[in-house]
């Protein structure tokens, strides 16, 4: 009966924090075909962590081509939705066990151990580790309790490749999150952005497309 209450609640209030409507007039923008760059058209990776984060956030480029806010019942630690779909906090999810991180386990226990410090807007008595990793306001509060914190900037210089970013997509909390990419674009002088956003996983050039409200360097 617990279980029953808990997925009805969720179910209704699952993605709210992460934006599931696939944008219109999107503006992706392609690496300049310039043979001059300021630096290699694609990052060298080090170490060993971040390029594991990389390789696995485009893995799912091809695998990942469905979006969900569907509340699922998964297995602890390790669990995870079909491959083929999920939402935009799942790209960072999978990508970070790549890297030996389990976000899942690694929510869950520091919910559990400080539960009041994470937002309380869902109306759940206590940690679920079938959705909570799977929020983007409990990510940012994780990375925030675990130092990982990096300042915002409108440089796009100050971000590097397998940093988080946090977004507000409508300015009224509807949040999204993505992976920095290794991918230079030269004539926007960033990084190109691995993220879910409706239609699968794509790395495009969005990291000013909307309000940053996170910035984090977890390796």
């Amino acid at each position: 009966m617990r279980f029953t209450h808990l997925a009805l609640v969720a179910a209704a209030l699952t993605f709210q924090s992460c934006g599931g409507t696939v944008l219109q007039n999107p503006f992706t923008q392609s690496p300049s075909s310039s043979s001059t760059f300021e630096r290699p058209m694609i990052a060298e990776l080090q170490p060993d962590a971040i390029r594991h984060v990389i390789q696995n956030a485009k893995e799912q480029l091809k695998v990942t081509t469905k979006y969900t806010q569907d509340y699922r019942v998964i297995p602890y630690p390790g669990g995870d939705l079909p491959a083929e779909t999920g939402a935009c906090t799942d790209v960072v999810i999978r990508a970070f066990r790549k890297a030996g991180v389990d976000l899942q386990k690694e929510v869950h226990e520091d919910m559990v151990a400080n539960f009041a410090s994470y937002p309380q807007k869902w109306g759940l008595p206590g940690p679920d580790t079938n959705i909570d990793h799977r929020r983007v306001q409990n990510l940012q509060t994780f990375f925030t309790r675990n130092g990982k914190t990096v300042p915002i900037s409108t440089d796009g210089d100050n971000y590097r490749p397998g940093d988080v970013i946090t977004w507000d997509l409508d300015g009224k909390g509807m949040t999204h999150i993505g992976l920095v990419s290794n991918l230079w674009n030269d004539r926007a002088k960033r990084y190109l952005i691995i993220h879910n956003i409706g239609g699968g996983v794509a790395e495009e050039d969005r990291l000013f497309a909307w309000k940053i409200t996170g910035h984090y360097r977890y390796f």
